[in-house]
């Protein structure tokens, strides 16, 4: 039987003005971007076999719509490309039509089943998906649902939101200390189970309702954020989206601006400049960055300042950066902060800073603002402390100091073997050897011996 050639995807490429060998091209920038390397060998021919009708497998045809998403500046769905595959629980996720609860209850599902996990990872991370929904969402989210009855018996009172509060805090700090690859499935779990529980509760008024929101957005965001650090940004993604859902259910214009900031930091990583100052400047318009406390304005600053700097606007990012310096300085024990801000002080405001100098060409700032960040840190930081000093090696060795960026790289290590689970961490070991690479044959002892340490290091992470 004849196959039906596929109509709507050969529209799709002519809209997009692509011959297939740009779409093949496309296709596998987006393989490569997301380590997909099972699909980087995809070439015209198989565009062509599509749009006679065959079906891409597997990842395939997600990679190809975000390809189209990217090129049209619009969510490309499966449906919409005339390819046969169901929607994920990713994608309900980042669909801003989605109900919350719904999209928790998905979520929490697939990454918890492992029968089911393959729906929600290696996936592709979408920069489509990243356009933020019209203000009238936010307004819509913000009211009481009309007839909004509970689904279960269970009364949720102050006590309630509470624990959910302190329970994400315990993950929050094992996550800085230990990376987001330690503990964030029994996070999940309990996002999962009894988050998701009590958001379906008897409420005693709709102050404690939203504040439980808050506190499960938060639970979310970190979720989010784990991942993220452990280099899944497909499953960060839609945990990010997710808490922004709840955020805004709560109408917490502050909370919703510390995962807007979370979602352009991840923009950063990714290379994604112009979308990660979108998000960064939605972090800090109206009331997220007014209704905010000083240290969390100065979290939201200094990610805005780093957005500007990448994208080449050199004096509004120093200007935000010193507005996000008075911030800091502006804290004071009389002021209560959320708890999600505690890891933000002076050691990571100099890590920011040094990033956004770096970005701007300003080296020798750059290594000033990471060795005061090395300096200032906590030992209760040690993933954050390990990629600050994988940043400032790389610094150090981009400024010609070979030496000094060998020894600050030895400290990584140091840190790295202490039982940190992070992908961002991890990276700066693969980093290393990338820039050590030049210097291996001339006879430099340091780097011959980082060399050896790195190596074994990463053969038993990986």
């Amino acid at each position: 039987m004849a196959r039906e050639r596929n109509k709507r995807f050969e529209a799709l490429l002519k809209e997009a003005g692509w011959s297939r060998a740009q779409a093949a091209a496309a296709f596998v920038r987006v393989a490569s971007e997301n380590q997909l390397t099972g699909y980087v060998h995809i070439q015209r021919q198989h565009v062509q076999h599509w749009v006679a009708g065959h079906e891409p497998s597997g990842q395939a045809p997600i990679i190809m719509c975000e390809a189209l998403s990217r090129r049209l500046k619009r969510v490309v769905t499966a449906s919409q490309a005339g390819f046969a595959v169901p929607v994920s629980p990713a994608q309900r996720a980042l669909d801003w039509r989605v109900d919350p609860l719904i999209a928790l209850n998905d979520l929490g599902s697939s990454d918890l089943d492992p029968d089911r996990r393959s729906l929600l990872r290696g996936g592709v991370y979408s920069a489509a998906a990243l356009a933020l929904p019209a203000d009238s969402w936010w307004v819509e989210m913000a009211k009481e649902p009309a007839n909004d009855e509970p689904r279960n018996t269970q009364r949720v009172g102050r006590g309630d939101v509470e624990s959910v509060r302190e329970t994400t805090l315990a993950f929050s700090r094992m996550d800085q200390r230990r990376g987001g690859g330690h503990g964030r499935t029994a996070l999940v779990e309990y996002l999962r189970s009894d988050v998701a529980r009590y958001l379906v509760g008897k409420f005693p008024d709709d102050r404690v309702r939203r504040d439980m929101y808050s506190a499960a957005a938060e639970a979310s965001y970190l979720s989010g954020w784990m991942a993220f650090d452990n280099g899944e940004h497909d499953v960060a993604e839609p945990y990010f989206a997710l808490g922004l859902k709840l955020a805004a259910r709560a109408a917490d214009a502050p909370l919703s601006g510390h995962i807007l900031r979370a979602m352009a930091h991840q923009a950063l990583d990714l290379g994604l400049f112009n979308q990660a100052l979108e998000l960064a400047t939605a972090s800090v318009t109206g009331q997220r960055y007014l209704a905010a406390t000083p240290r969390e304005r100065a979290l939201l600053g200094v990610v805005h300042a780093r957005s500007l700097a990448v994208t080449g606007q050199k004096k509004a990012a120093a200007k935000t950066l010193l507005r996000a310096e008075d911030d800091l300085r502006s804290a004071h024990d009389g002021i209560e902060e959320p708890s999600r801000t505690f890891f933000f002080g002076e050691a990571s405001l100099a890590h920011e800073a040094a990033c956004t100098l770096r970005d701007l060409d300003d080296q020798k700032g750059a290594i000033s603002q990471f060795r005061r960040s090395v300096r200032t840190r906590g030992a209760a930081f040690i993933r954050t402390h390990a990629v600050t000093l994988g940043y400032l090696g790389a610094t150090q060795i981009a400024a010609g100091s070979i030496e000094e960026a060998c020894a600050t790289w030895s400290r990584t290590l140091d840190a790295m073997e202490e039982g940190v689970y992070s992908g961002r961490a991890r990276q700066r070991v693969v980093e290393m050897r990338q820039l050590l690479s030049p210097y291996r044959r001339r006879g430099i002892p340091a780097a011959a011996e980082l060399e050896t340490r790195a190596t074994h290091y990463l053969r038993n992470v990986d």
